[in-house]
């Protein structure tokens, strides 16, 4: 086909059929790769959301799991890992700190004032 002797209006015609053709080719070729997926994930005993979360690191824990808490260990300084509040604002519950980082100024007014760092601490059970 030569390109250079169609009309501007045979192009775009052209281009239209080309860009439905690659969008129809590539929808097809996902529904594919996804049915294999499925099958690959079926094969070992999962389901393909199960192994997309755990790649995602979104991981579902069973049920049965669920019913008993259990604590995840992050290594160290991984980021965005949550620690539990250590230290509670003697007023303001809501106020917390996990004694990580900086101090918040309610813990650095409380520390200037002569209060101690252990009157802070949040009694565990």
């Amino acid at each position: 086909m030569e390109l250079s002797s169609l009309s501007l209006t045979e192009l775009r015609r052209l281009q239209a059929r080309v860009e439905n053709e690659i969008r129809r080719r590539s929808d097809s070729t996902r529904k594919d790769l996804l049915k294999k997926m499925q099958r690959m994930a079926a094969d070992q005993g999962l389901s393909l959301e199960e192994v997309v979360a755990a790649a995602a690191g979104t991981e579902k824990k069973p049920k049965a799991a669920a019913a008993k808490p259990r604590r995840a260990a992050k290594a160290a300084g991984s980021k965005g890992s949550r620690v539990a509040p250590k230290y509670r604002h003697p007023e303001d519950e809501k106020a917390t700190w996990t004694g990580r980082g900086r101090k918040p100024l309610w813990v650095e007014k409380w520390l200037a004032e002569g209060g101690a760092l252990e009157a802070l601490l949040i009694k565990q059970g």
